[in-house]
């Protein structure tokens, strides 16, 4: 059978992997498995995304299934239109931080939360199959197009609060945050300077919000005397912060600051995050009644965890937050605003930042051909024990080994054809020490892999 989904729905560049054809199977494979029902469908602003959801869309309502389409919209907006629509699943044609020549396909849930892999096998199983439900000519699907954005941000401003106004600069990336994340901002009483907002599918950044890709944002933010700067990957379900001074702040410390306001803003609970979050995060959380939960990488795992113990918040050291009592989808744009509300509440990020504390985090990507990496993940199981003595090993995702003061992770990635390796120490030359140790294993497993 046919592996089309990966840790992140399905991935592929534009008329190679990812073609009319195929999204024309996911949708009737899709519209086979609910039977009946309305399906959301949104896009973000790839070049290839209006011809790929018209092929989505085609499957969906030849088996009977009904569609909303809201056009240009961002994850976020496809998660909260689920809910509002009533609809039985929604679909998002993203690649989320991928270049442009990339597109996806990823599905939800009636309750916004990303498609399990269980749920995804059964559409390959159904794709590879090919027995599609097919509608009588009166019975096919019914097309309507809305948009929930003013319905979106009207639920945002009554669960977010602010006694200030504040100067927030917003970098969308020419992405689909863009209609959506600098209005929410402006309607909550701030004023909004906004960077790289022409949804034009070509991207002025690099996708992904870390430190090198937001260098404009730094300096915008320096230069207008802004109290933050926000920005989104191309469909805003995640987020990156830059403080009031202009810099970058790390997304482990981000993630500590935010899940620590979720605590005092909801009270004390489970906070889930993923095997590759840092020590910092329980370091900072314990005191403020937050008992951290680690699970696989991946927000389906984060919300699946978050629905079984009942967590407060969920969050990867990604810029992946997922907030319950707002939605089960990975929200950038609500997460935004609640970054606001804790500015308002508890003063400047850069000296809230100050309270969490600071590990040295390392991180490595080591190329590995798609089809060894099970066999690269064996060996190093095998031989971890020769290249590092450790007191815990963890293997819900990969590999983590732990010692007092330190961890390393080994994973494959989802999305690329690399092996990841994430690890964090107490002193930076511990931390650069242990990476050496784990290149020099992963390469040799590589290495050996190549080999029968």
């Amino acid at each position: 059978m046919g592996r089309y989904f990966g840790t992140s729905g399905i991935r592929g560049e534009v008329n190679k992997e990812l073609t009319p054809e195929l999204a024309l199977r996911v949708g009737m494979a899709l519209g086979t498995y609910l039977g009946s029902g309305t399906v959301v469908v949104g896009t973000d602003t790839r070049t290839s995304s209006e011809m790929i959801k018209r092929a989505v869309v085609s499957g969906l309502l030849s088996t009977g299934v009904d569609v909303i389409d809201i056009g240009v919209a961002p994850t976020p907006l496809t998660g909260f239109a689920i809910r509002i629509y009533d609809a039985e699943a929604g679909v998002t044609i993203t690649a989320s931080h991928n270049p442009p020549e990339y597109n996806g396909i990823k599905i939800w849930d009636k309750n916004g939360m990303a498609y399990t892999p269980d749920k995804e096998r059964e559409l390959e199983r159904l794709m590879e199959e090919g027995k599609f439900k097919k509608a009588p000519w009166n019975e096919i699907g019914k097309l309507t197009r809305t948009s929930p954005k003013e319905d979106y941000i009207e639920a945002a401003l009554k669960m977010v609060k602010l006694q200030g106004s504040y100067t927030v600069v917003v970098d969308t990336g020419n992405g689909a945050g863009a209609l959506v994340s600098p209005y929410l901002q402006r309607e909550l009483g701030n004023k909004v300077i906004s960077l790289n907002a022409h949804p034009d599918g070509r991207f002025a950044r690099e996708l992904e919000p870390n430190a090198k890709s937001l260098s404009m944002l730094a300096k915008t933010v320096k230069v207008m005397k802004a109290d933050v700067g926000i920005a989104h990957d191309g469909d805003a379900d995640r987020i990156g912060i830059v403080d009031d001074e202009g810099n970058f702040v790390e997304y482990e410390v981000m993630l500590s600051l935010i899940a620590g306001y979720i605590l005092r803003k909801f009270g004390k609970g489970k906070v889930i995050t993923t095997v590759d979050a840092g020590f910092a995060l329980d370091d900072y959380l314990r005191p403020l009644g937050g008992e951290v939960i680690r699970t696989r990488v991946g927000d389906v795992a984060v919300a699946e965890e978050l629905a079984r113990h009942g967590g407060i918040f969920g969050g990867e050291p990604s810029g992946t937050w997922i907030i319950p009592q707002w939605n089960l989808t990975p929200d950038g744009i609500f997460a935004g605003a609640l970054v606001l509300e804790m500015i308002d509440r508890f003063g400047p990020i850069s000296e809230l930042a100050k309270e969490v504390p600071r590990y040295a985090t390392l991180r490595s990507k080591i190329p590995c051909p798609n089809e060894k990496k099970q066999m690269v993940m064996a060996l190093i199981r095998e031989r971890i024990g020769e290249f590092f003595s450790y007191e815990r090993e963890i293997t819900i995702d990969g590999v983590r080994i732990e010692g007092s003061d330190w961890w390393v992770l080994f994973r494959p990635s989802g999305t690329e054809p690399v092996m990841r390796i994430t690890l964090e120490a107490h002193t930076e030359d511990k931390a650069r020490g242990l990476m050496e140790e784990a290149e020099r294993l992963v390469r040799w497993a590589v290495e050996k892999a190549k080999t029968p």
